[in-house]
């Protein structure tokens, strides 16, 4: 059985990732991309689906564990009766293959050891043949190999189509294992000296980490968020996939799984804000031209989502062999919301190119000549119901979050063209503008309330309607911005965390508004999003108090998920998730400003 979802640590080299649980087994793992079929994926299912054990004989879960520093090098420690051992655990940034390597280093006394490498590609559902060659175990099937080289000390046998290792480690021995992935129809991958490729890793991330900018009290946090941040970057492109996993639940034994294994436009602003924010220049650049890439083409095919090279198809199939983290079903591979109309990813990108501007990122007049693209197809549409933010699966509607992002981008078009010199229609984009904006002040807003509803005529609430208060839609001390923070606060939170929306169904509706049944727990990047609203709003204590509450149940590594049960004090959903820990970068750095 998978451990709780805060139980895993990740590693990762800027192409894919691995999550490392406290009992020393790795139990997910896509080679060679985020994207790609697992080869480890026990996660989803039992150690049958595939996973990497290496820990003491006997041992059930680690004594600590930590990163060595600023990087994405893990070590757990594990104390026995007969000695303690570390294990480190990391995968260097690729050279020509994509490789997991593990030292076990002997601390005091001697340690037996056992290490099971279960490989089972495409999701679990393919065993793999294995043979040795030259000093290597070799796994092969169909596209897919894995060759795993060994200490000479280790040794290691087949049993039930499992690599399995035995071996003592006594105090100052260090035992690698090196796993790396090639396509079957290569001879074999470049040898890797461990040692040396540990120095490179740890020398890596710390000299990319130094340069990350915060001057503020929650230092750490930010620090490991950005780490998160820059791990979830898929280097060729310069893509951020929203986590490294797919299918974990938002409701345990619930029906909410889904894969976020690709790269969402509706991150994009929040995200590039993060990194210029953070200092990282060069990520934030590479994000933009990501982003002008993937959008590249007819402004009426702007999709929700993209794969981290821009793939456009992201078809989604059920996995039904695999019974689901904690029998949570059904486990989902692509996801059919790339399918979806939002209008507010047009608001995103025009927002993300103008935060891009501001951060001293030049517009090419090859990129202006999207965003007027963009904007004529948004003139003709941005009245037209949608799916919106959260990528409902009931009917369309007109979701005011939508809304508000439609009259962003034409906002912040106009803020471009006026800075840039750059030709546009500015009397038309004024006037469509005011005119979307004096819509939702009519529509949106429910005096009897006193807030903005989650769509037009509705009495829902909406955690994403926050943005009145941080986008400038409305000065923060107007009492519509006023009072949809203190609706969002007084009646979206519970047990201190704030929800999306509520997923009962209201409005005389026979089903909640996005269409699924069960519940979900609290959307953490939503309540930094109410820390910043408070803000706005000049309640900087509060919202203090809010942004340390949420970042606490961070994990003992700093990593935080989707979302957390407030009841059951457990994360939910993908992990880790980029969506929060952008969320948590931005109100630290807002935070930070007021304190200073």
């Amino acid at each position: 059985m998978a451990g709780r979802i805060e139980d895993y640590a990740l590693i990762g080299d800027l192409q894919t990732a691995a999550l490392v649980g406290r009992n020393g087994s790795i139990d997910w793992l896509c080679f060679p991309r985020f994207d790609s079929p697992s080869c480890f994926g026990a996660l989803l299912g039992t150690e049958e689906h595939g996973r990497w054990l290496l820990a003491p004989v006997g041992a059930t879960e680690c004594t600590s564990r930590s990163y060595n520093g600023d990087n994405l090098v893990l070590e757990t420690l594990w104390e026995t009766p007969t000695g303690t051992v570390k294990v480190i655990d990391f995968m260097p940034q690729r050279d020509a293959t994509p490789d997991v390597i593990r030292i076990v280093e002997g601390v005091s006394g001697s340690v037996e050891m056992r290490g099971e490498i279960q490989l089972r590609f495409d999701y679990g559902r393919v065993v793999p043949w294995v043979r040795r060659t030259d000093h290597h175990r070799v796994a092969v099937a169909g596209p897919d190999s894995v060759w795993i080289r060994e200490h000479p000390s280790i040794r290691s046998y087949g049993k039930d189509f499992t690599t399995v290792a035995e071996f003592t480690v006594h105090a100052g021995d260090r035992i690698p294992t090196v796993l790396s992935w090639l396509p079957s129809h290569y001879t074999a991958p470049p040898r890797q000296d461990a040692e040396k490729s540990l120095k490179e890793t740890l020398d890596g991330w710390h000299e990319w980490a130094a340069k990350i900018r915060y001057q503020g009290p929650y230092r750490d946090l930010v620090t490991r968020s950005m780490i998160v941040l820059k791990a979830l970057t898929y280097q060729p492109t310069g893509g951020i996939v929203a986590a490294v996993t797919s299918s974990l639940p938002e409701e345990i034994g619930g029906v909410r799984n889904w894969d976020y294994r690709f790269c969402w436009l509706r991150d994009s602003t929040m995200t590039l804000s993060a990194l210029v924010r953070g200092g990282c220049i060069e990520e934030a650049a590479a994000w933009r031209l990501w982003l002008l890439r993937a959008v590249a083409g007819d402004p009426a095919d702007l999709q929700i989502m993209y794969g981290v090279g821009g793939e456009r198809r992201l078809a989604e199939q059920i996995a039904d062999w695999l019974p689901g983290y904690e029998d949570s079903t059904p486990v989902r591979f692509g996801n059919a919301a790339v399918a979806q109309l939002q209008l507010d990813v047009y608001g995103e990108v025009v927002d993300t190119l103008h935060t891009a501007l501001q951060a001293g990122i030049p517009m090419e007049r090859a990129a202006w000549g999207l965003v007027k693209a963009l904007m004529s197809f948004l003139e003709d549409h941005w009245h037209e119901p949608d799916e919106g933010l959260w990528e409902v699966r009931g009917r369309r509607r007109h979701f005011v979050h939508s809304k508000i992002m439609c009259w962003v981008a034409f906002d912040r078009a106009l803020k471009m063209a006026e800075t840039t010199g750059l030709p546009a229609p500015l009397d038309r984009w004024r006037t469509i503008r005011d005119t979307i904006h004096k819509d939702i002040c009519t529509k949106g807003y429910n005096s009897a309330l006193g807030t903005f509803t989650q769509y037009y005529g509705g009495k829902t609430l909406d955690a994403a309607t926050l943005f009145v208060a941080t986008t400038g839609f409305l000065p923060p001390d107007d009492p519509r911005v006023v009072g949809t923070v203190e609706a969002v606060r007084d009646h979206l939170v519970h047990n201190g965390f704030v929800h999306r929306y509520s997923t009962a169904a209201a409005d005389g509706a026979k089903a909640a508004v996005d269409g699924l049944t069960g519940r979900e727990g609290a959307f953490l990047a939503c309540s930094f999003w109410l820390a910043d609203a408070l803000v706005a709003i000049g309640r900087e204590a509060e919202a203090c108090a809010l942004f340390e509450q949420v970042a606490a149940i961070s994990n003992d590594l700093g990593l935080i998920s989707e979302e957390w049960d407030p009841e059951a004090k457990r994360q939910l959903g993908n992990t880790p998730q980029a969506f929060t820990h952008v969320a948590l970068v931005n109100t630290a750095f807002l935070l930070a400003q007021g304190q200073g």
